[in-house]
C-alpha cells in the first residue's frame, strides 16, 4: 500500500519538474524511505541509481546546491558536444557544404543547396549504423558558422544560369582540394579594374578633422601623363597570400601571364619549388578567359619556361564574384584604399602592399613597367601546337598545358 501510494505520488510530480528538480526529489524520496531507498525508486521510476545518488549528494552538498543555482545540470554535467569532443566533424561538415554554397560570397550570411539530413548523411556514411551526427547537429554547426536558412530570392541578371554551374563549382573544390594535399600551389586570378593616377575621388571615407577633408579634382577624365593603373592580382588560395603586378599598359593575355611568371619568380619558386604543376582558378572572361588563344599560348610558354604544367580551373560565365580572389584579396586592398587619391604609382603600391587583415592575409606588389599590344591574333596552327589536354569534365572550363617536351 505504502509502495502504492510512492508511486502514485511520483507519477503526479515527476512530469511537472526538469531535470534537475527530477534529480532532487527523487533523491529526497529515497532519502525519506530509509535503508533500501534509493533500489526502491530505482524499481519505480525506472531512474539510474547513479542518478538517484547523485542528487543525494547534491542535497547534502549544501555548497554544490549554491554553485549550481540556476542550472539544470551540475557545472561539467551532460555529455560534451560532438563539436568539443571531435572537433573535426565541423571542418568535414564546411567542406561538405562549401562546394553547394549559394548566394552571394562576399556577405555574412551564407546558405546552402544541401538539406541537413543530406548532410547528415554524407559525414555519416563510413559507418551509417553508429551515426556520428543528427539533422539537428549540422543545423547548430551550420548557425555557429554564419549558414542561414533563406528564402529564394530574385536578382538580376542578364544572363541564364548553366546547368553545369554547380557541378563545376564541385569540381573546382576537389580539385584544389586535392593539389593542396600533393603541396601544389592553388592561385586565384584576376584583373582589378583600373584606376585613373591622380588627384581623383577615390570611393569611400576616412577620417579628418571636421572642414579638413582632401580636395580632389572635380572631373575623372585621366591625366594623359600620368595614365592608369590595372592592378592584376594572384592569389594563393590556402596560404591566404596576395601579391599584385601593377601593369601601366593594356590588360592583355600577355599581362597577365607575366604577371603569373612575376609571382613565380618572386614567391612560388621558393615556395614550391618541387611541385611539377600549378593550379589557377579563373573567370570565363577578358585577359584570361576561357577561349581566348593567347592566354592559352601565352600559358605554353610559361610552362616550357618553367618545365612544369599548368592547369586552369574557370568559374562559368556570370559567376566571377565567386572566384576567391574577389572577395579575398580585391575587397581588402579597396578597403584599405577607400577615401583616398591614387596620385602615383609609388601610392598605388604602397596601399596594395599595406594592406592587411585580422585573419593574415599579406601582400607583396610591384610594379610592371612592359609595354603589351592589344589585338594580338593567334592562328589555328599556333593554338594546334599548344601541349593541352582538356579534362574529361568541361574541357572548355577544365584544361592543363603541359610542357612541349613532356607527353600525356
Amino acid at each position: 500500500m505504502v509502495k502504492e501510494m510512492l508511486k502514485e505520488r511520483i507519477e503526479t510530480v515527476l512530469p511537472t519538474l526538469n531535470e534537475k528538480q527530477r534529480r532532487i526529489y527523487l533523491a529526497s524520496e529515497a532519502m525519506t524511505a530509509g535503508y533500501g531507498g534509493v533500489t526502491r525508486i530505482h524499481e519505480i521510476t525506472g531512474v539510474s541509481r547513479s542518478a538517484i545518488q547523485d542528487g543525494i549528494r547534491e542535497i547534502k552538498s549544501s555548497d554544490e546546491i549554491i554553485v549550481d543555482k540556476g542550472r539544470i545540470r551540475r557545472m561539467g554535467g551532460g555529455r560534451k558536444k560532438i563539436i568539443e569532443s571531435q572537433p573535426e566533424i565541423t571542418n568535414q561538415i564546411l567542406d561538405i557544404v562549401e562546394a553547394h554554397t549559394k548566394g552571394d560570397p562576399e556577405s555574412v550570411l551564407r546558405y546552402t543547396s544541401k538539406s541537413l539530413r543530406n548532410i547528415a548523411g554524407e559525414v555519416n556514411k563510413p559507418d551509417p549504423e553508429n551515426p556520428k551526427v543528427s539533422p539537428m547537429t549540422v543545423g547548430s554547426i551550420l548557425r555557429e558558422n554564419e549558414y542561414t536558412l533563406q528564402s529564394n530570392r530574385k536578382e538580376i541578371s542578364g544572363s541564364e544560369v548553366h546547368p553545369d554551374r554547380d557541378s563545376q563549382f564541385e569540381y573546382i573544390s576537389k580539385q584544389c582540394k586535392e593539389a593542396i594535399k600533393d603541396g601544389k600551389p592553388v592561385l586565384s586570378i584576376d584583373a582589378k579594374k583600373k584606376e585613373n593616377i591622380g588627384n581623383f575621388k577615390n570611393n569611400g571615407v576616412e577620417y579628418h578633422k571636421k572642414g579638413e577633408s582632401v580636395k580632389v579634382l572635380d572631373h575623372d577624365f585621366p591625366i594623359k601623363e600620368l595614365g592608369k593603373a590595372t592592378p592584376y592580382g594572384i592569389y594563393n588560395i590556402f596560404k591566404n597570400e596576395g601579391f599584385v603586378n601593377v601593369g601601366i599598359s593594356s590588360d592583355t593575355s600577355e599581362f597577365a601571364v607575366n604577371s603569373i611568371r612575376k609571382w613565380w619568380e618572386i614567391k612560388g619558386q621558393s615556395d614550391y619549388c618541387d611541385s611539377d604543376e600549378i593550379i589557377i582558378t579563373a573567370d570565363s572572361g577578358g585577359s584570361n578567359g576561357n577561349r581566348n588563344r593567347l592566354w592559352k599560348t601565352e600559358l605554353q610558354n610559361l610552362a616550357d619556361e618553367l618545365g612544369k604544367k599548368i592547369t586552369v580551373l574557370h568559374y562559368p560565365a556570370g559567376t566571377s564574384k565567386w572566384n576567391k580572389i574577389e572577395h579575398r584579396l580585391f575587397s581588402f586592398i579597396s578597403r584599405n584604399w577607400r577615401g583616398r587619391p591614387l596620385g602615383s604609382l609609388a601610392v598605388i603600391v604602397s596601399l596594395i602592399g599595406s594592406t592587411k587583415t585580422s585573419k593574415g592575409l599579406t601582400v607583396d606588389c610591384i610594379v610592371d613597367g612592359n609595354s603589351y599590344e592589344k589585338g594580338i591574333k593567334i592562328s589555328d596552327s599556333e593554338l594546334d601546337s599548344v601541349n593541352i589536354y582538356k579534362h574529361l569534365f568541361h574541357g572548355d572550363w577544365n584544361y592543363t598545358i603541359f610542357p612541349r617536351h613532356h607527353n600525356h
